[in-house]
């Protein structure tokens, strides 16, 4: 087997081997770990087994190296609250006593000294004690397994060797990056003044936007040598400052630059890059903040593991205190409009008329919103046709057909013809819509604005004038944090402080700042996801009219879509039904393990399996604490609904011809439709789907810092603008006064489009004011 390298999914060369802090015997307790989840099975016997099949069976997870990148990520990655009592399980089983403490009877041996540490036990006792903490009366025992579970099976089928090739891939019928987008042989190096103007044809500047990006002139990175920076700086109207570093006498930290503008824009996704653009285009000199990088388009991988690491808010191993959730968060230029998965639907009319008379918010009413709702869907280009429908949304519309409930095309931000399945990757030509494809191009031809990767804010910066009650927002305060080197500290001085990182970081950012809005952190809602999945046989004789050819990974990510059990006519509060885009390894996370044998024979059936997932408008409401403390508890009316919409999934994908059914439940239950008659399908679905599944899983986070009339009860009135600090606004999904109950990205945009309006009547107010 080809070499492994470090990193989860990084191609080669993309990390260095890491300096672990475990010790031996947590190394060693590691790999029993990873090798009972995942052993080496021998299938040589069987002459009908492919090859590719008997390789993946026969090896295990420390064959592969995984435990190392295990240990990689328990070390260096994980932030999650609970990672100490991992760390401290770890511990205990590498000796005898911890062993029995946490394991009990069965790790006990027959041989004397019969204690024994856990790397001595048996495999099969091993996978009747991992099975045992799954379902334990201490939740702490299930935290255990699930996220030991996660990080293994993550790694194992994400990771890859000098070929970008994994030893699952072939038998689990996976082809790995798109194999109509190349990867380039060698990595180019971008300008080293990207701010500044390229001379060349017109044929060359193609070239070069093909090469480093559509933003590439208006990306600065900070690790450039810092009179290139200052230079690009300038050359865009900027004003620069350098402190006085000798003159300073006290422990307070230096800052290595000011910079002056008009407006900063902490965040570049679905609101703040919707700001940025508009802001630049009147003529306002912008500054973008990026907590990510910037990953042009042939700068992308399309590798998952590679992409969660290095697009995804916690490397992609985000979940809620409990574990209870697992949340995907995009943390890279563009931001979640990045690797969303192309859905782009209006703000429904239910929703409008909620936040319009319950919450007395004029704004959702008015021919604002309306306009804003228009020019963000022309500006993505969002349509509704689908020329060539991929395996997982065909068989979503054929069951629905087949059972008569509601079907429809789900508005995209992409044309008909793009049915690419690794978009949640990044998009590879850019003809998905997001916004470093659109408002922040405008921002960077216009001129006035540029944006700074890899830039995490510390701090709001504001002061208190004479004769108000309120202060007023003067800036931000950041660290430039590459990797592997000191932190340094950067002043951003504006008229304006707009804040778009999201309803998990916009919080800590504004608590961190000094504001006290009881509201702030709280009302998070989550759109809960619970999923079921359907098993279709590559069969060309097949009754279920899938065509033996399609992979489940391929096509348009998300194009049909049921409203079946959404409740938009009645209470407003329901589920939707859509279809998500899993590759291997959240794939495996996912699957219930039952054990080492049977998570490889349902890793085999990856590429013809299914899925359907039910998301529910939650409302029940979570809290953010910190970007990687965050408590959600499911309350029973959501559970409810998400049951319902599991239970119309289940009938749709049977309907659809599926040879077998699912959830995602522990007990790892099937139902063989075939074998099985109608009323036995009707049972089978009725007890899988009121279930509790734990995880479940979220993709849209909102209302942590939501918008209202009252500043005891919101965090932001209906302009955006904090309560408790003038010129500072929100523009991003936490201003969200409740769940919304579907994808939210052109509702984000629209309340940043307006959101801008009230900026640029700040600044224009401003504009004599030579005070920045």
């Amino acid at each position: 087997m080809a070499e492994l390298e470090y990193g989860i999914g990084s191609p080669r060369g993309e990390r260095e081997p890491p300096v672990n802090s475990l010790s031996c015997g947590q190394k060693e307790c590691i790999t029993a770990l990873c090798d009972t989840f995942l052993p080496s099975i021998s299938v040589t016997n069987d002459a009908n087994v492919d090859e590719s099949i008997a390789t993946f069976f026969g090896t295990s997870a420390s064959m592969a190296g995984t435990p190392h990148r295990v240990e990689e990520l328990i070390t260096e990655r994980m932030q999650h609250p609970k990672l100490w009592l991992m760390r401290l399980a770890f511990w205990m089983l590498a000796t005898w006593l911890g062993t029995f403490i946490l394991c009990g009877r069965r790790s006990l041996s027959s041989n004397f000294p019969y204690f024994q540490k856990f790397s001595k036990v048996s495999q099969k006792k091993r996978e009747e004690i991992v099975l045992s903490w799954s379902v334990s009366y201490f939740s702490i025992m299930r935290m255990l397994f699930l996220g030991t579970k996660f990080v293994t099976l993550l790694a194992f089928f994400t990771q890859v060797n000098d070929k970008n090739e994994n030893v699952s891939w072939k038998a689990i019928g996976y082809c790995g990056p798109d194999p109509d987008f190349k990867l380039k042989t060698q990595k180019t190096k971008p300008p080293k003044d990207q701010s500044s103007e390229h001379q060349g044809k017109q044929d060359h500047d193609v070239d070069e936007e093909e090469l480093f990006g559509p933003l590439h002139k208006g990306i600065i990175n900070l690790n450039n040598p810092r009179q290139i920076v200052l230079e690009s700086l300038h050359k865009l109207g900027f004003q620069v400052s350098l402190p006085n570093h000798k003159t300073n006498t006290t422990n307070s930290r230096i800052p290595s630059m000011i910079i002056k503008c008009d407006a900063v824009v902490v965040g570049s996704g679905s609101g703040g890059g919707v700001v940025a653009g508009l802001l630049a285009k009147q003529g306002y000199k912008v500054l973008v903040l990026e907590k990510g990088k910037y990953y042009a388009r042939r700068n992308l991988s399309l590798l998952e593991g590679h992409a969660m690491d290095q697009m995804y808010m916690g490397n992609g191993l985000l979940a809620t205190e409990d574990m209870g959730v697992v949340i995907l968060a995009g943390c890279t230029v563009g931001g979640g409009s990045t690797v969303n998965w192309s859905a782009s639907i209006r703000t429904p009319e239910h929703v409008l008329k909620e936040w319009s008379e319950e919450h007395e918010l004029e704004l959702f009413e008015s021919e604002l919103y309306r306009e804003a709702m228009d020019v963000v869907c022309e500006k993505m280009g969002v349509q509704y046709e689908v020329e060539d429908e991929g395996f997982n949304n065909e068989v979503l519309r054929r069951g629905c057909e087949k059972l008569g409930y509601p079907v429809k095309n789900i508005p995209r931000n992409s044309p008909a013809d793009h049915s690419c399945g690794w978009c949640c990757f990044g998009c590879k030509d850019g003809r998905k819509k997001g916004t470093s494809e659109t408002w922040l191009v405008d921002m960077v031809k216009s001129g006035n604005g540029v944006i700074l990767p890899e830039c995490h804010a510390v701090k709001v910066l504001h002061k208190q004038k004479k004769g108000r009650v309120r202060s007023t927002a003067t800036g931000v305060a950041f660290e430039f944090h590459p990797a592997d080197s000191f932190k340094q500290l950067y002043i951003v001085q504006s008229k304006v402080t707009v804040i778009a990182c999201g309803a998990l970081n916009t919080p800590p950012l504004l608590k961190s700042s000094g504001l006290k809005n009881p509201s702030i952190g709280k009302n998070l809602h989550l759109h809960p996801v619970s999923m079921a999945w359907g098993y279709f046989p590559a069969d060309p004789l097949s009754q279920s009219g899938t065509k033996p050819d399609k992979k489940s990974y391929q096509g348009g990510i998300m194009t049909a879509m049921s409203t079946i059990v959404s409740n938009f006519s009645s209470t407003g509060y329901g589920a939707i039904l859509q279809t998500p885009s899993l590759h291997p390894g959240m794939y495996s996370v996912l699957t219930p393990w039952v054990s080492g044998t049977n998570i490889k024979h349902q890793m085999c059936k990856f590429s013809r399996t299914s899925h359907i997932i039910s998301i529910a408008r939650d409302k029940g409401s979570g809290e953010v604490i910190s970007p990687s403390r965050i408590r959600y508890q499911i309350d029973e009316f959501d559970e409810g609904n998400l049951h319902r919409g599991v239970a119309a999934a289940l009938s749709i994908l049977a309907a659809a011809g599926a040879e077998e059914i699912g959830t995602h439940h522990g007990n790892g239950r099937r139902g063989r439709v075939r074998e099985m008659s109608e009323r036995e399908v009707e049972e089978f679905v009725r007890e899988e789907s009121g279930r509790v599944v734990t995880p479940l899983c979220s993709a849209h986070q909102m209302g942590s810092c939501r918008m209202g009339v009252e500043e005891g009860r919101s965090a932001v009135d209906q302009r955006g603008e904090a309560w408790e600090v003038e010129g500072l606004f929100v523009a991003d999904a936490s201003v969200f006064p409740t769940a919304l109950g579907v994808n939210p990205m052109v509702t984000v945009q629209a309340i940043a489009y307006c959101t801008a309006q009230a900026v640029v009547e700040v600044l224009r107010r401003k504009k004599n004011d030579k005070k920045y």
